[in-house]
């Protein structure tokens, strides 16, 4: 398991995220790491708040290392703790538990590449989502790229149409594999 390679599928809401996670563990037959607080959501009515952000820290991370230990190559995460930090943030200024700034952090050194979504596909509408304007789409979407982009995280661009994100998705993971 040491030389399994770790890609989060990276961006703001509705762009794709778990669509490209599902295509890509299908088409290297490699596990994929269900986005946690969709789960959470669900099973608490849709209500979450600051005392909830710990116990999604941690269901991510377990669904993370769950599919990492079934993989023989690669595994795809849709999302990752960087991205609970980014709407922690924006949804719960402050509120962010202390341990999970500085994990996601590390973690985040641990992924070999990052496919970072961008925000030129057509908004769908989901109770869990937020932004639903293409300005704030499009600001959140350079929160996102900026954030790796700052931190020097190796990552790759996802953009277009669907035929265009997963031949681009694919070919980032062959080369990153070969």
């Amino acid at each position: 398991m040491a030389d399994v390679k770790r890609i989060a599928i990276f961006g703001t809401e509705s762009t794709g995220k778990t669509t490209l996670a599902r295509m890509l563990a299908n088409h290297f037959e490699e596990p994929w790491a269900a986005e946690y607080v969709r789960e959470y959501w669900d099973t608490h009515d849709g209500k979450i708040g600051p005392a909830d952000l710990d116990a999604i820290a941690r269901g991510q991370i377990a669904n993370e290392e769950t599919a990492a230990a079934r993989a023989r190559r690669v595994v795809f995460c849709d999302t990752e703790l960087m991205t609970c930090v980014l709407w922690n943030d924006l949804l719960f200024p402050g509120a962010c538990p202390v341990w999970v700034r500085p994990e996601a952090e590390a973690r985040a050194r641990n992924f070999s590449l990052f496919l970072f979504c961008d925000t030129d596909v057509a908004f769908a509408p989901d109770p869990q989502r937020c932004f639903p304007d293409d300005a704030r789409r499009i600001a959140a979407g350079k929160l996102w790229r900026d954030t790796l982009a700052q931190r020097g995280l190796p990552w790759k661009q996802i953009a277009g149409g669907w035929p265009a994100r997963e031949a681009a998705a694919i070919a980032a993971v062959k080369a990153l594999l070969d």
